[in-house]
């Protein structure tokens, strides 16, 4: 061995030896070659040099191997894709067999219940285009705002049983509807009274409105085991309806403090309301708290006091807060605007939209956007940023344009 070489160990010349042996005589110049062409020579110092005969022929027999190689590595190929193929194929059928034989496959255990049909499947159906793209789409703007304000609106990581008390439960179809003042909740619970009663009730409208808020008509979230209230949050199907933030916030003061029959919230909220913000207030307007002006009532939103110790009430409360879209993901989010549309697709998904319609809202007492600009009018700049700055998240995740009255320069 010349040329100053390093010499490989006896034990390694035996490996190559013993390893080209295993090989007819063909097969073994044919690894040679190629062994001399790719390898450098100190590696494999004991193969011999070929003559260029030798060479020819080894290259020849080594594009034929080459060829017959390829030619088999493609037939696997197509072997293993079709393979794939079918496999795919089947466990789609599966899926799809068994998505349409049972009644909901998103329930964990048990069986399905009475009046229940895959709601959830129907909603996320390719069949229904245009209604899911457009629930889809208030799904995303209520995650994309989550996400982009995730600092602020994941705070609180885990809910607690009080954060659940506007949830309420229909286990007889697996519904749960978040209910916020002043957008139809007393229609909706109406509605969910006669889903529930059993047959008690047939038609919401003949329920008086009063019997409709009293809290032992419905079961709420709230009232169920840690693990039964995860199971439903699970697998039930959760909506919700919103509005406007700045409307329903002048419908609330409207409804609260301008009638008469209100006179629980005139003393709980007006007296005290007045007493803080209202110079030179009459005894009688100190004692009735019945004519609260909606600027004292924003003072009474904006004032960090209020918000110290105890949450606000839900009829202005945000929905942020009240149904926790953050942290609780919603089938559906309705709509005010489109209040009945909504509500009677979502009846249609839970199966009975042929037996039960929403009740038609007056809409002549409706507060109109033209209703709340006048009565934004007599409100500072200073006091309109700080009220957007309240409602803001709920203006994101809902996708509520910031109102052209509002001053916000």
């Amino acid at each position: 061995m010349g040329g100053g070489g390093e010499e490989p160990p006896r034990s390694s010349s035996a490996v190559v030896r013993s390893a080209l042996d295993a090989f007819g005589s063909t097969d073994r110049r044919i690894i040679l070659l190629i062994l001399r062409t790719t390898q450098r020579p100190r590696i494999f110092p004991l193969v011999p040099p070929l003559p260029p005969s030798t060479q020819r022929a080894a290259a020849c027999s080594l594009s034929v191997l080459m060829k017959q190689s390829l030619g088999e590595l493609m037939r696997m190929s197509r072997i293993c894709r079709m393979l794939f193929a079918t496999c795919l194929g089947s466990f789609i059928l599966v899926i799809f067999y068994f998505q349409i034989m049972q009644k909901n496959p998103f329930v964990v255990d048990g069986c399905c219940r009475k009046g229940s049909r895959n709601s959830l499947q129907d909603l996320y159906s390719p069949s229904q285009l245009d209604p899911s793209a457009l629930h889809q789409a208030r799904r995303d703007q209520v995650m994309d705002a989550c996400r982009v304000n995730s600092a602020s609106s994941r705070k609180r990581r885990v809910l607690t049983p009080g954060d659940l008390r506007n949830l309420v439960v229909d286990d007889d179809h697996e519904l749960i509807y978040c209910y916020v003042p002043k957008v139809a909740c007393t229609n909706w619970k109406r509605v969910m009274m006669v889903l529930t009663g059993r047959g008690k009730y047939s038609d919401p409208m003949e329920i008086p409105a009063n019997q409709a808020h009293v809290p032992s008509n419905l079961k709420t979230l709230n009232q169920y085991s840690i693990a039964e209230i995860n199971h439903r949050l699970k697998n039930y199907f959760k909506f919700l309806f919103v509005r406007e933030p700045f409307e329903r916030l002048v419908s609330a003061y409207r409804n609260k403090f301008t009638l008469k029959y209100n006179s629980s919230f005139h003393k709980r909220f007006g007296t005290r309301i007045i007493r803080r913000y209202r110079k030179n207030a009459t005894q009688e307007a100190l004692v009735n708290g019945d004519d609260v002006k909606f600027k004292e009532f924003v003072d009474y939103l904006v004032d960090p006091a209020t918000h110290r110790g105890r949450p606000l009430n839900e009829h202005w409360q945000t929905v942020y807060q009240l149904c926790h879209p953050c942290h609780i993901h919603y089938d559906m989010v309705g709509k005010y605007e489109t209040l009945e549309e909504d509500a009677n697709h979502i009846l249609g998904l839970v199966g009975v939209g042929e037996s039960l319609r929403f009740p038609s809202y007056a809409k002549s007492t409706r507060t109109t956007d033209t209703m709340t600009a006048q009565f934004f009018s007599n409100i500072s700049a200073q006091q309109q940023v700080q009220l957007y700055q309240l409602y803001k998240m709920d203006f994101l995740m809902f996708n509520y344009s910031i109102p052209s009255y509002l001053r916000l320069d």
